[in-house]
């Protein structure tokens, strides 16, 4: 079956295929290194980390502490609400958007493994980047993006490379970095057809969208098709020889509706109101070996057809797509494996739920926990170019910092630890797994459509 799998994609206009690659070829553990002392973890009943917002402060300098402190109370002038509001109604949908990041084997800094997503910002084209400019996230990437010319819709995703591509001599960063690039241009540039994600809801959250992914004619953009010309992009990309990546990529409109695509195991939670609301599930062939999309030299096609081997083909049509409506005070969060390997959606929940809970944003009443009404005093982005701290970037630099500290753990058991144990039960592996990590934190907001519209700054 490979062998006929290879030579059916040696027909393809850009010899995509996948190959059946674990993330890593060895499995090693690291303990706990001074360098990451500053991550404070307590611990609840069942021995996982529940981290307390205010305590995390603590951790900082004073200065820096009272900063973060006075500044997620200061209201500022830019949001991604759309300049109309949705047809029909009295409210608009917010999407206050940050991301964290972190490489395998290098310390973590909150001020600087951040970004702040302003949806005036103008998104560059891709082109041949320096290895430099990219966000210090190792083989994971992720973009944000508004879609077209409307601030209050947005495209955000996130690609893990493949880490076996190494054995190949082969830098799994530039495929997924690449990858990210592209479809974040795609989404800016699409200004000639809306999402139309909401009338695509009608037909039931497990409807497909897109066909088989491709956005041709005048397609109206949906996750699956910006998945497609991002993976398309990278296939025709003359610098990209080989690679692969894992994808989750997510559109959300001014009525509140969010499509997800979502290939592989990197995923997605929503959390409301002290739960876990929806989670997606990881796409594996088989243990560590999540589905992938991968651009594979014709000599390593021609081989596997010739002598057999694990080859197998994935596509964006084979990803997973569901929709949700979202609601006032929810908190989305992407992230690639290197969270989910280290974490428990529980442990997420109790981290975020801690932070709300504490600023806020979450309030407990006598008939339970209720969002805030307004949210904008702890959401919003600073006016000026000095650094900015919003709610959405301290969870997100939040949940980088304990999965980062999860993840050199030697002795408390994480999720990946538990599927080896399932997988594996002879083996001898504890604690965490050592990876890049990369979060992308969505706080969603319902706000008044009579609010004023931010002024453009691009």
């Amino acid at each position: 079956m490979a062998s006929v799998s290879a030579l059916r994609t040696l027909s393809a206009p850009c010899h995509t295929a996948r190959l059946r690659l674990a993330r890593s070829s060895t499995l090693t553990i690291s303990p706990t290194s001074s360098s990451a002392s500053y991550l404070l973890l307590s611990h609840n009943n069942h021995n996982r980390p529940a981290v307390d917002g205010m305590r995390y402060l603590s951790t900082l300098p004073p200065r820096v502490g009272r900063r973060i402190a006075h500044q997620l109370m200061t209201k500022a002038p830019y949001s991604t609400a759309a300049e109309q509001p949705a047809s029909g109604s009295g409210t608009k949908f917010v999407y206050n958007i940050a991301a964290s990041y972190v490489g395998k084997g290098r310390p973590f800094n909150p001020s600087t493994h951040v970004f702040h997503f302003n949806p005036y910002h103008r998104v560059s084209k891709p082109g041949k980047k320096a290895k430099s400019a990219r966000p210090e996230s190792g083989q994971d990437a992720f973009f944000v993006s508004r879609v077209g010319n409307k601030p209050g819709e947005v495209a955000l995703g996130v690609a893990d490379g493949v880490g076996g591509w190494m054995d190949s001599g082969v830098d799994p960063a530039d495929f997924s970095h690449a990858f990210c690039d592209y479809m974040a241009a795609a989404a800016y540039e699409n200004d000639k057809q809306p999402t139309k994600i909401a009338a695509a809801a009608a037909n039931g959250p497990q409807a497909p969208a897109g066909g088989d992914g491709n956005n041709s004619g005048n397609a109206p953009l949906t996750a699956r098709s910006l998945m497609q010309k991002g993976y398309e992009a990278v296939c025709h990309d003359p610098t990209i020889k080989a690679g692969g990546s894992t994808a989750v990529v997510g559109l959300l409109d001014e009525s509140g509706t969010m499509e997800v695509a979502n290939l592989g195991d990197s995923g997605f939670v929503i959390l409301r109101l002290n739960g876990v609301h929806t989670a997606s599930e990881p796409q594996t062939h088989a243990f560590n070996t999540p589905f992938q999309l991968s651009v594979v030299p014709p000599s390593m096609l021609l081989r596997a057809a010739t002598f057999g081997g694990g080859l197998l083909i994935d596509q964006p049509r084979d990803a997973d797509v569901t929709r949700h409506k979202l609601k006032h005070g929810d908190v989305v969060i992407f992230g690639s494996d290197g969270l989910w390997d280290n974490l428990f959606n529980q442990d997420i929940l109790r981290l975020v739920s801690s932070t709300m809970q504490k600023l806020g944003a979450w309030k407990g009443t006598d008939a339970g926990v209720q969002v805030a009404e307004d949210l904008t005093p702890f959401t919003k982005l600073d006016s000026d170019d000095k650094p900015i701290f919003t709610l959405q970037s301290f969870i997100a630099t939040h949940i980088v910092s304990a999965a980062k500290s999860a993840s050199m753990n030697a002795k408390l058991d994480g999720p990946f630890a538990k599927e080896v144990k399932k997988y594996y039960p002879q083996d001898a592996w504890h604690g965490g797994k050592e990876d890049d990590i990369c979060v992308v934190v969505v706080l969603v907001s319902e706000e008044p459509a009579d609010m004023a519209a931010p002024k453009p700054r691009l």
